[in-house]
């Protein structure tokens, strides 16, 4: 049952590439115009590098694919296999491809500017500025979760910290190779899949864990925390073939193989669902509509990856032609990737034998019913289905649980690794973006702007503070991270509102983008008044503060975009 429904939404996605993706690009955002793009008529060998069309699918394939679009389904599948399901098809389809499509082909022919930049054209100055305080945000909280979260899974698994690590160097080595020495990419790249294969079997044998040699955990994630964001800093100042790239497309041949092995353990296993169509809530738990929405954001659509589109890939394209494979198919992958992990938390958890989960501790034998009791569990144990359930699915293919589990652990930190940096490096963009906006010349130094990028994210990450609903002392941005899933909608709608606009102003038909907008917005809404709702119940002033600050940006926004369509109109 499990695998029939994996080879139908694969399926369609490969039809949707094919049909839909092929009307996007040529009746709505003209892909075929030969155009010299920002690659090559700012070429400056360290952000603006034109690249192969393969590389660059790779870079912008897994810099999408963090660890949103693992987690969000493994959440979801609380409601059942239905409602997560069908939201990962149709949103990957008809919202989120379009979206980042849309958002890769306005910047190629902006030269390279971000769609915060793009709003100041198409809606207003104003609006530019308020796009780009929410993205600052916005995106501050992104990189301190995503430090904390890797930081977390190096503790919990210490056997992925050595090839993790490994694959820096290698990575190095492969940029040296095809940029100075002129190697064909292809074979250098899958030698170095294998030796990082080689290295999660010694992680596997020589697990470098710090807690066990007797230093205290809260100073390893710590530790770790402070290691990655400085990691983040540097990486983003590095010329984008000198690791961004080669790293990015190893990672891709690592997510391929991955899913493949993934999908070959389903085929194999054939497990039917361990859960049911559709799950009613339990008292106290949030309802179906809208949290789901917000819940997969990544997974079917999401503004982080209008932020990539625009930020770094942009400056790398080589073709406008090039962009319908890596906008609209790296979200056909990016909606594979949430469709393995919805199959592990529904239907792969059931294959699962004894283990000790996040919130549960040691059980015996792992099912839906029991992994998913209460909605607390759910939540709390995050991405530990995608690596359990995922696991059994390998174990199908002939692995041992420890590598297969090791497998997984390496997949998830590798591209929340990969979002870390590029998160960071966009960071230094809009930064320079918003600096050359208010007249603020140090913004506009890669240097300065890297720095401010990250100070307050490691802020974020290493400072504590009583959290209202339980009183127990934690991280900031774990405080504020309930947040994310509505705003990140909430940023997508922005950018659709933007997109429908400037290629309106080309008098393209927009429809494609005004209709998920018009979903999105109103959903990202409803689920901000839910979280304000439960922010006020628990006397959170924080997120009480920060949720209706971000009800005021949106019915600004709307207003802005009023105005702009009747300039436009008139």
């Amino acid at each position: 049952m499990a695998a029939f429904a994996a080879a139908l939404v694969l399926g369609a996605f490969l039809i949707a590439y094919r049909l839909y993706g092929r009307f996007l690009g040529e009746q709505v955002f003209e892909d075929q115009e030969d155009l010299v793009t920002p690659a090559h008529e700012l070429e400056d060998g360290v952000d603006f590098v034109p690249t192969q069309r393969a590389v660059l699918f790779g870079h912008h394939f897994t810099s999408i694919a963090g660890a949103a679009p693992i987690i969000g389904p493994c959440v979801a599948a609380y409601w059942g296999w239905g409602p997560a399901l069908a939201w990962v098809v149709l949103g990957t389809i008809f919202m989120g491809a379009a979206h980042d499509f849309g958002a890769l082909v306005a910047s190629v022919r902006e030269k390279g500017h971000s769609i915060a930049d793009i709003t100041a054209k198409t809606i207003s100055k104003r609006a530019r500025i308020l796009f780009m305080c929410f993205v600052l945000v916005l995106i501050w909280l992104v990189l301190a979760v995503f430090a904390m979260a890797i930081a977390g899974l190096f503790v919990s698994q210490p056997t992925s910290v050595i090839p993790i690590n490994i694959q820096i160097i290698v990575a190095l080595v492969i940029g040296w190779l095809v940029y100075k020495r002129r190697v064909k990419i292809l074979v250098p790249s899958l030698v170095a899949l294998a030796v990082l294969y080689f290295f999660v079997w010694v992680g596997v044998e020589v697990p470098i864990d710090f807690v066990a040699m007797g230093v205290d955990e809260h100073r390893v994630i710590s530790g770790w925390i402070f290691f990655l964001l400085i990691y983040s800093a540097i990486a983003s100042l590095l010329p984008v073939w000198l690791l961004l790239q080669p790293r990015d497309y190893i990672n891709s041949h690592q997510l391929f193989v991955g899913l493949g092995l993934l999908f070959l353990g389903l085929l194999i296993a054939h497990p039917n669902f361990d859960a049911p169509v559709y799950r009613s809530p339990e008292a106290g738990a949030p309802s179906i509509f809208p949290i789901l929405f917000v819940t997969i954001a990544c997974g079917a659509i999401s503004g982080f990856h209008g932020l990539v589109s625009s930020g770094t890939t942009s400056k790398q394209i080589d073709k406008l032609r090039d962009a319908r494979m890596i906008g609209y198919g790296a979200m056909l992958g990016e909606g594979s990737l949430a469709l393995a992990s919805t199959l592990a938390a529904v239907a792969g958890i059931g294959l699962v034998g004894a283990c000790a989960l996040p919130t549960q501790g040691a059980v015996d034998d792992l099912s839906w019913a029991l992994y998913y009791d209460s909605w607390a569990h759910a939540g709390g144990n995050k991405a530990a289905a995608f690596v359990l359930g995922g696991g059994a699915f390998l174990e199908a293919v002939g692995l041992s649980s420890e590598l297969a589990r090791t497998l997984m652990a390496v997949l998830v930190i590798a591209f929340a690794a990969t979002s870390l940096d590029t998160a960071t490096r966009i960071q230094r963009f809009i930064l320079s973006e918003f600096g050359e906006a208010l007249r603020i010349k140090p913004l506009t130094n890669p240097y300065i702007a890297t720095i401010i990028a990250v100070v307050p994210a490691m802020y974020l990450a290493l400072a504590e503070t009583p959290d209202p609903t339980t009183g127990q002392a934690k991280a900031v941005g774990w405080v504020l991270w309930p947040i994310f899933g509505a705003s990140n909608q909430l940023l997508a709608a922005f950018t659709l509102m933007t997109l429908a606009l400037y290629f309106f102003s080309r008098k393209r038909p927009v429809w494609p983008l005004v209709i998920p907008m018009l979903l999105v917005m109103p959903v990202a809404a409803l689920a901000l008044i839910a979280k304000l709702q439960q922010f006020l119940a628990e006397g959170n002033a924080p997120l009480t503060a920060l949720a209706s600050l971000l009800l005021v940006l949106l019915l600004w926004m709307v207003a802005e975009g009023i105005l702009a369509v009747r300039r436009l109109t008139n």
